[in-house]
């Protein structure tokens, strides 16, 4: 990916006249873009990496794949939020690791892991750079030194097994490869996080990720088997069986563990037969708690679909705003957009209880074109965020999730929390939402903010983000459903999980990774 923006230069383009002249009419700006700085005109924090631990290095992994060139540091200097954006957009000096090493394999991380824990040298594992959370910041610590662990090279696919439909994916395989990987087996994994392009099964793993096809497929913990894990103290191989009762599962603690406990080299996963057709259905609600309500009544009867979302009135007006009329049909109130896949007879049957059951819950069928038009666009939103930063405008998401019980007031208590922190007189602030991620007992709300930038957005977004949080907190939500903790969600964490569970966590930590070199300032308060 490009340095200081999402994705690849082939993704980014000049905002539509239409979205220039709806920001001049709201926020007051010209949608003009700012000019971006080149490069190799960033200057980047002088190495801090000994002669003697970069020669070391070099033996265990290859000359050729030990890096303290400034394109490979620069790109590795952090994730793809705003305010990572942001930082690096900013003039002066940019942190960044003081190498990116790229092993090839399980037994090189092992071995760059007792080298580093040896010599002090802090580890933060990189899988594709699409951390929104601060979660692969180069990050030192009282260390002293950084190194970027690029796992790219960890990218086979070591085994298939098409009878117990499960594929043994190295950590460093992006979303795309595994699904082409896992075609030629006629196999696929399912996994659509707006971060696929990128994103890597490592990093999946790590982060508890959540794609787009949840409802059908489950989350991606859900789809973890086995995991291969390198740590300070030595390896864990981690699941051999569907389920145990052999004490705690130990995959439910290092999956999500973002690094800090050791490095993901290989992951087993469930898989499931490339699907033979797919069904799209768009339906209209005429507002978001009956929308909602229609949800919840899908999936506490059983009868998911495999893609299963719900825009709010505001997403809503803004998507129609921004694409037009749907096929001629007016659209008020909120969203919805529906998919089914899988055999022929299976999405005809499938297909025909969702429609039953919506069309009973209040919705209004659109028919295929919404849906299919968000399939189109699903993994372009960040590209939009960029464009609406070169221009002035504050773009940022965040997410949580609760039980239906209490999602209408966690859903109220977050947008104003946002208005209110945001919002300034004569130019109000965006606040967007919708649910993409459904439970029997609840589901996620996921939050898409839009402002006039101030003089110091950093400063503005920090103080909307801390009174979001806090907000989260009070009205009985997580902090995170599918974006995990990193840095950004770190300071409300203890509430979440109490001052045991903290305890907890540390001790894991000192047991792994006694001297602390695994993403210092991540995850464990």
């Amino acid at each position: 990916m490009v340095w200081d923006a999402w994705g690849v230069p082939s993704g980014h383009a000049p905002l539509p006249e239409k979205i220039r002249t709806l920001l001049a009419q709201v926020f007051g700006v010209s949608g003009e873009p700012v000019a971006r700085r080149d490069a190799g005109d960033v200057p980047l924090r002088a190495c801090a990496l000994a002669a003697a631990r970069l020669a070391e290095l070099s033996t265990m992994v290859g000359a050729d794949h030990v890096s303290i060139e400034h394109r490979d540091r620069l790109l590795h200097a952090g994730g793809k939020s705003t305010p990572d954006l942001l930082r690096r957009r900013a003039a002066g000096p940019q942190d960044a690791p003081d190498a990116v090493v790229f092993p090839a394999d399980h037994d090189q991380v092992l071995a760059v892991l007792a080298r580093c824990a040896e010599h002090g040298i802090a580890v933060v594992p990189f899988g594709g750079g699409t951390s929104v959370v601060g979660g692969v910041d180069p990050a030192r610590g009282d260390l002293a030194a950084v190194i970027a662990l690029d796992l790219r090279r960890l990218d086979t696919l070591a085994e298939v097994d098409p009878i117990s439909l499960t594929a043994t994916l190295g950590a460093g395989v992006t979303g795309p490869q595994a699904e082409e990987l896992l075609a030629a087996h006629g196999l696929s994994l399912g996994h659509f996080p707006q971060s696929f392009e990128f994103a890597s099964i490592g990093g999946f793993a790590a982060t508890r990720s959540s794609g787009q096809a949840s409802a059908g497929y489950g989350r991606f913990d859900d789809m973890i088997q086995r995991l291969r894990i390198a740590t300070p103290a030595g390896t864990l191989e981690i699941g051999r069986a569907p389920a145990s009762a052999a004490g705690p599962d130990l995959r439910e603690l290092f999956a999500g563990s973002e690094g800090t406990l050791g490095v993901i080299t290989e992951v087993t996963l469930r898989v499931h037969p490339r699907p033979e057709t797919v069904a799209y259905q768009a339906w209209s609600f005429p507002d978001f708690t009956t929308g909602a309500a229609a949800l919840r009544t899908l999936v506490q009867t059983g009868a998911a679909p495999t893609v299963l979302r719900l825009s709010d009135e505001a997403e809503t007006g803004l998507n129609l705003a921004r694409a037009g009329d749907v096929g001629g049909t007016a659209v008020t109130g909120c969203l919805a957009i529906t998919t089914v896949e899988g055999t022929l007879a299976h999405v005809e049957a499938r297909g025909a209880e969702v429609n039953t059951l919506l069309a009973a819950a209040g919705g209004t069928a659109l028919g295929e074109r919404p849906a299919r038009d968000w399939e189109h666009g699903r993994f372009s939103a960040p590209y939009l965020r960029d464009a609406l930063l070169d221009v002035g405008i504050l773009c940022e998401t965040l997410e949580t999730a609760t039980n239906w019980s209490n999602l209408a007031q966690l859903k109220a208590a977050v947008t104003a929390a946002l208005t209110d922190s945001l919002g300034t007189q004569g130019t109000p602030a965006l606040v967007l939402c919708h649910i993409s991620h459904t439970y029997p007992t609840g589901a996620s709300l996921y939050f898409t903010v839009v402002a006039k930038q101030a003089e110091d957005p950093l400063a503005q977004w920090g103080r909307a983000k801390q009174a979001a949080g806090d907000a989260i907190i009070a009205a009985g939500g997580t902090i995170t459903h599918h974006h995990a903790v990193g840095e950004d969600h770190r300071p409300w964490l203890s509430a979440e999980i109490g001052e045991v569970g903290v305890r907890v966590l540390r001790a894991v930590k000192q047991a792994v990774d006694p001297a602390g070199i695994l993403n210092p300032g991540k995850l464990i308060p």
